[in-house]
């Protein structure tokens, strides 16, 4: 039993109590002084946390910091003005949603210290998207909204008031109370960072005079970020700030949900040291604006960050470019000898070597920097001296040096091959470098040796802050989609970018072979996300957009060109030539993202407007209309016809890869079950697991959840005896042990539930598509290269015969050229990608066609009947296509592969095609001759043939687009249609006739 406490010790508690209460007034009269009379208004409803601060605030003699608030959307504390009390804050809060943030300094030393008073205010409550979107029904108290819009029209009359209810509305739902207590010029203010934010494409800096009686501090820096990093963002705009010797004295920012993804809108109160001032125009400005800008591109976790840049020895400018350097060797020298040239290993060379990398950053600095007189001079010279010191690197480790001279040559060849790049382009969220691929002969061929042969027309390299990728295409006029490939975790990207660099050049090469039958040549973009550490689906999404909104932008920032040249006068360029590239969509390219792309491309003044991009609103949806499946569904009819099988009347069994819900399966699994009562889909596999039935999946319960879930929506009590579903999705973990569901209907009738263990999950999954029995395989979705020469095997079970008959590929690359060649070897039929899948791409090709000749109300206005004519065309190219593969197979009594004349027909197509437009382009005056108008008019479709009011307007092409649709057309009809013998018979004739028409007889 304890003794009551000693009287003494309750009497010096009771004395302490009487200081604090007169310390407590002394102190609230210091804080009146001393801090912003915004302060008092901020914090006018925190009336505890004042009391706490005014009798406490002696105690920051002796403690880091004073809490004066701890709830669960709200944190306030005080602490001393010292180097690191930000930082030592903030990497407390890191995993938390900061949505309000507020730092405020007092204007002198805390009384009895030499350190001034700091005052952090963060809140926690983030809005849902879903919430913020819906502003409609919402409404702003009319007092307040009317004061916000005169002080708005006052200081700022600029703005876009038909945005005005719009805007305040989400600022309003995302944080009432900022609103509520605010002046309404300060609310003014920060609608007013919000719309240039969205007008200057999602980052914008603009600094003011502050004017005001009660705003002493000289300059008020306004910066807005959409969608910025989701963690230490603040942090990172502190530390530039810090770095240019600006003081900072007040903040203020929001971090609010524009109902899409998240905005930063960031308000500081800014004294620039050494009485340097910070208004615009002033090289302090331009330092500042390049730094915060680089904050969209340069991740805090790298090295160059924390090393290079924090130590002066560079520029933030600088570090992203080496980051730049880094994943371009890497993804170079990679994708053929992983096994050396792993990331951290060329990350290490850069690192190791800074006086190096700063010659390499001068180099491309010297070649690239707007403005340079004698630029050729200069920058032979510095080329010289960079070759001297890579060629003279020498540490004394001879394979080591040998290893990373080999990565500086790679980085000398990668700056003196870039024809331009948006790197000094103001606002940019993303770098962009368009390359001579002529580079590629400049590496040791060991490094080009698993490369296709054929040398592309550009190559463009991406780089962001969560992100790279290249866009690589085999024509001028080229098209191919847009993949996204996402990664949860450090190993799953090093892993894919080990070898994106190979993976987009062979799908840009297939897409070329693809391409044949429309006037635009293959290409691909492929971008790896680096989402690691990220467990909410919405931050990954997030994310993604991000880095796609960047990607973009400086595809835009290189590729806009007036009279040939770019028009930015900050791109140096050394191609000089307008460049039409199309895009179109693939693996995680959204419906919103595609209808971004194509208004920026039109608000830019990109040449294509939204013809850029296909499958828009005002275009033709792959997955609603299924094009691509519409090949892949016909090439299949034809091949089982071959095979003996009428898929419209006969029986018989399909296994797929991809689910229900995407594009090319779950539009071949309607097509089939429209179009053959008797198909059976024994297996289905996608990435949330996999469903097998030896009857045949349930068609009520697909056609359930077709388009509207994956096949881990598949109820396990439609399952047929025999039949079972494995779960990839919503794993259980107990202990260190990570369990897999799989629900299996026995053969008595009854649903058995087991969980399996990683290896027996994987075991199981991964050998489904082999070991499962079926006439027809549609591999629909999946990693490229999944089938290849470690594995083709499998299907062929103990050397039995094979568990299947066809494979017709409705994904690109899913099988390597190798492994098809020893399939069909041994007897199965393989209808390759660049052929079984092209239609998604013509139809893109007609969309494009459609935006160019067609006004978007027009468009919508006739939409069914043009798809109608596009899908019809669709079903021609792939039958045509598929009958000559089988006739030419049966012509060379199968000596020759079906892939071996797939890839011949190409090659044939795309040969003519370059010959037949070179000639055009040099002979304009052909198209308009009436046998050529009459081959330009047969390849459109019939809506535009037949409709006299748009004819003038197809005459009125671009002389490029005429000459490239009359080579496709033309080119294609010629290998389609022919007859070889007779074509060489009559093309002999004619020769003869040329020679020795009119001379006298023998």
């Amino acid at each position: 039993m304890h003794g009551k406490p000693e009287r003494r010790l309750l009497t010096d508690i009771r004395n302490r109590i009487g200081v604090f209460h007169q310390h407590g007034k002394e102190n609230l009269q210091w804080l009146e002084e001393q801090m912003h009379p915004y302060f008092f208004i901020t914090m006018k409803e925190e009336i505890d946390a004042l009391t706490t601060l005014a009798m406490q605030l002696d105690t920051l003699a002796a403690n880091h910091r004073l809490i004066l608030a701890d709830r669960e959307k709200a944190l306030i504390l005080a602490c001393r003005n010292v180097p690191g009390s930000l930082y030592g804050t903030l990497r407390t809060l890191h995993d938390r949603e900061i949505t309000y943030t507020e730092i405020i300094h007092s204007l002198g030393p805390i009384p009895g210290l030499e350190h001034s008073l700091e005052i952090q205010r963060y809140e926690f409550d983030r809005k849902d998207h879903r919430t913020i979107a819906g502003t409609a029904g919402v409404s702003v108290p009319r007092g307040i909204g009317v004061k916000i819009l005169d002080a708005l029209r006052e200081h700022y009359p600029a703005f876009d008031f038909d945005r005005f209810d719009r805007y305040l509305k989400i600022i309003w739902l995302n944080n009432r109370n900022y609103v509520r207590i605010s002046p309404p010029r300060r609310v003014a203010q920060l609608l007013w960072l919000f719309y240039q934010g969205n007008a200057k494409g999602g980052v914008f800096l603009d600094v003011e005079e502050t004017k005001e009686p009660d705003e002493t501090e000289g300059y008020r820096v306004l910066f807005a970020a959409g969608n910025p990093p989701q963690k230490g963002f603040l942090l990172q705009i502190m530390e530039a700030f810090n770095r240019l010797g600006i003081g900072i004295q007040r903040t203020y920012c929001l971090n609010i949900s524009n109902g899409v993804h998240p905005y930063f809108l960031g308000t500081f109160y800014a004294r620039a040291r050494e009485t340097r001032a910070v208004t615009k125009g002033t090289e302090l400005f331009e330092r500042l604006r390049n730094e915060l800008y680089n904050t969209q591109i340069l991740s805090t976790n790298s090295y160059t960050y924390q090393h290079f840049m924090a130590r002066d020895i560079m520029s933030g400018e600088d570090a992203s470019l080496i980051n730049a350097f880094i994943a371009f060797c890497h993804t170079n020298l990679a994708h053929n000898r992983q096994e050396s040239y792993h990331l951290d290993d060329v990350k290490l060379a850069f690192h190791s070597n800074p006086n190096i990398s700063l010659q390499l950053v001068d180099l491309f600095r010297t070649r690239f920097s707007p403005g340079i007189s004698g630029r050729k001079t200069q920058y032979e010279n510095v080329l010289r001296r960079t070759e001297e010191s890579v060629e003279g690197h020498n540490t004394g480790h001879r394979y080591l040096d040998e290893f990373r001279r080999s990565i500086f040559k790679c980085c000398i060849d990668f700056i003196r091959h870039t024809l331009k790049t948006n790197f000094f382009v103001l606002g940019k969220q993303a770098l962009a470098f368009r390359l001579d691929p002529k580079y590629l002969s400049s590496l040791d061929p060991v490094f080009t040796a698993d490369l296709p042969p054929k040398t592309p027309f550009r190559i463009t390299f991406f780089f962001g802050r969560f992100g790279i990728g290249y866009h690589i295409g085999f024509s001028d006029i080229a098209r191919g989609g847009w993949r996204t490939i996402i990664t949860g975790n450090r190993d799953d990207y090093d892993t894919n970018a080990d070898t994106l660099f190979r993976e987009v050049f062979v799908l840009a090469h297939t897409q070329h072979l693809k391409n044949k039958d429309i006037y635009e040549g293959g290409s691909k973009m492929v971008v790896v996300l680096d989402a690691s550490g990220l467990e909410e689906a919405d931050f990954v999404t997030q994310r993604m957009y991000k880095l796609q909104y960047g990607f973009i932008n400086a595809f835009l920032d290189i590729f806009i060109t007036e009279d040939g040249k770019v028009s930015n006068p900050r791109v140096v360029d050394y191609y000089g030539e307008d460049e039409p590239i199309e895009l179109g969509p693939d693996e995680n390219m959204h419906d919103s993202m595609i209808e971004t792309i194509a208004r920026l491309s039109v608000r830019r003044g990109y040449m294509l407007g939204d013809g850029i991009i296909s499958s828009k609103k005002n275009g033709i949806n792959h997955k609603e209309y299924g094009v691509t499946s519409t090949g892949v569904v016909k090439f299949a009819e034809i091949t089982m016809e071959d095979l003996g099988i009428d898929m419209g009347k006969d029986a018989f069994s399909v296994k797929f890869t991809g689910g229900p819900d995407g594009d090319v399966a779950g539009n071949a699994i309607r097509i089939l079950f429209e179009k053959c009562p008797r198909v059976k889909i024994n297996l289905i596999l996608d990435g949330t697991g996999a469903l097998f039935d030896p009857d045949g999946g349930s068609r009520s319960e697909l056609k359930r959840i077709l388009f509207k879930g994956d096949i881990d929506a598949f109820r396990p009590s439609k399952l047929h005896k025999g039949g079972f579903l494995i779960f990839r999705s919503n794993p259980r973990v107990e202990g260190l042990k990570t369990l897999y569901r799989k629900v299996s209907r026995s053969q008595t009738g009854e649903l058995v539930e087991q969980w399996l263990s990683t290896d027996d999950f994987h075991r199981e999954y991964d050998n489904l598509i082999f070991e499962v029995h079926a006439d027809l395989f549609i591999p629909a979705g999946g990693r490229p290269e999944t089938v290849h020469d470690g594995n083709w095997q499998k299907f062929f079970p103990e050397g039995s015969e094979p568990t299947l008959r066809a494979i017709v590929e409705g994904a690109n690359s899913f099988i390597t050229p190798d492994a098809r060649v020893q399939l069909q070897k041994r007897g199965i039929v393989i209808m390759r990608d660049a052929s079984a899948n092209k239609c998604g791409v013509i139809s893109s090709s007609y969309e494009v066609i459609a935006n160019l000749i067609m006004g978007e109300k027009e468009f919508l206005a006739n939409k069914e009947r043009y798809v109608s004519d596009v899908i019809e065309i669709l079903e021609k190219r792939a039958a045509d296509e598929a009958y000559l593969i089988l006739a030419r197979f049966r012509e060379s009594n199968g000596k020759h592969l079906f892939t071996e004349i797939s890839d011949a027909i190409s090659v044939e197509i795309n040969d003519h095609y370059a010959r037949l437009f070179g000639y055009l382009q040099d002979h304009p005056q052909l198209a308009a001759t009436r046998l050529f108008r009459m081959a330009l008019f047969s390849h459109l479709p019939r809506f535009l043939r037949e409709n006299r009011k748009y004819h003038a307007r197809i005459n009125k092409l671009p002389g490029k687009y005429r000459s490239a649709i009359l080579a496709s057309e033309i080119a294609s009809s010629l290998t389609y249609r022919s007859n070889r013998d007779s074509d060489f018979e009559e093309m002999i004739k004619g020769h003869l006739k040329r020679v020795f028409d009119g001379r006298t007889r023998p």
